[in-house]
């Protein structure tokens, strides 16, 4: 299903290119070259094709209206299966064809793989959900931006909800070995230990793609934890949550923004029931979210997925700079990004010499009623 409907994406666009005609003003080339990285295929499909059509429903209005300073955009899509050894050959792919901005990757391993690839190559790149903290903090990757809060600000937030939210101070953490879910899991962990709010259980990581996860889900019950906070993405979620309504265990589960996603429901089904998850900021009060979504519906039938909002929100803010600065080079579309703000579904944005979105955080949710609403 996810393969045709990634076949259907690529084909629409692929119909849609083959129109595209218009003078080059400004940039080497017939068209701006706007690449689109990320999971396509595989089962974390769910994070990466809605950037795909975020993308498209943006470059389509723009396209329609002429183009950028007489150019129109062409969308070049990849996919990296969310893994860090496909991604480098997706983003040496891109920067190959052309691309002249790239909007993802989707999962941080991926993206950290294929930064130095676009760094080497001076190519802008904006990430809707990719939430390391090394990637803007470390000052590695000056080409770098993202629509979405970092780590260091969702581990915080995903304890003091479990300890002052829900009032449960036994914690046990888990996470999945990997270059998003364990520096989430140790942030937490060390915030923990900085405020003395709850206390560290169990501290464990455990292998994605295994059957089975019993023994995780028997060290939780030995430690006596009240709640479950993890690190990682909904595949592993899933299982874990189902053993653990199937064991009877009543400790909480609190997880991240690689679980909140209606995936994770569907996989889980009765046992995704009171599972909380932090999640990009509830949007739903801002006019440009619910005029997005709505233009989602019309041109697909199908509500947004997951960083819908933060893809469209980057789209809109690349294609920006790109307007307001003539440009595609790296420094003319910096000094957009960094000193004007830009209306999007996540807010008027603009962004900090590090390339994180200033005002975007995290909000909390619960499935309820086999949906995730928004913890009030």
């Amino acid at each position: 299903m996810k393969v045709n409907l990634r076949g259907k994406l690529l084909t629409t666009a692929a119909c849609a290119l083959l129109a595209l005609s218009a003078p080059a003003l400004g940039v080497a080339g017939d068209t701006i070259k706007f690449g689109v990285a990320g999971p396509h295929s595989g089962d974390l499909a769910s994070y990466g094709l809605p950037s795909v059509n975020a993308a498209k429903v943006v470059i389509d209005k723009v396209n329609a209206k002429g183009g950028i300073n007489g150019k129109k955009v062409e969308m070049l899509i990849e996919d990296d299966v969310c893994k860090p050894e496909i991604a480098t050959n997706t983003a040496t792919k891109l920067v190959s064809d052309g691309a002249e901005v790239v909007l993802g990757h989707i999962c941080s391993g991926a993206t950290k793989a294929a930064m130095p690839i676009y760094k080497n190559a001076k190519i802008l790149v904006m990430s809707p959900s990719a939430t390391s903290d090394e990637l803007t903090l470390s000052g590695d990757y000056p080409n770098f931006f993202r629509t979405i809060a970092p780590n260091a600000a969702q581990s915080p937030a995903m304890i003091d909800f479990a300890v002052d939210k829900l009032g449960l101070k036994k914690i046990a953490i888990i996470h999945d070995k990997g270059d998003y879910g364990k520096p989430l899991a140790e942030g937490a962990k060390k915030y923990v230990e900085k405020t003395g709010k709850g206390q560290v259980v169990l501290f464990e990581g455990i292998t994605p793609g295994a059957m089975d996860y019993s023994a995780i889900v028997q060290k939780i019950k030995q430690s006596g934890a009240d709640v479950v906070v993890f690190g990682g993405y909904h595949p592993e979620a899933s299982k874990i949550v189902t053993i653990m309504k199937k064991k009877r265990l009543k400790t909480k589960f609190v997880s991240d923004d690689g679980v909140k996603d209606d995936t994770f429901i569907k996989v889980a089904g009765d046992a995704a029931e009171g599972v909380y998850a932090a999640g990009p900021q509830d949007n739903s009060n801002n006019p440009q979210a619910a005029e997005a979504r709505a233009e989602h519906k019309a041109k697909f039938g199908s509500d947004p997925g997951a960083f819908y909002d933060g893809a469209y929100a980057a789209t809109v803010a690349i294609l920006n700079a790109i307007e307001k600065s003539g440009s595609t080079k790296l420094a003319d579309l910096k000094k957009v990004l960094e000193t004007e703000k830009v209306a999007t579904p996540v807010g008027n944005i603009s962004f900090d010499k590090n390339g994180d979105a200033v005002g975007v955080g995290f909000s909390m949710y619960v499935v309820e009623n086999g949906k995730y609403v928004v913890v009030k």
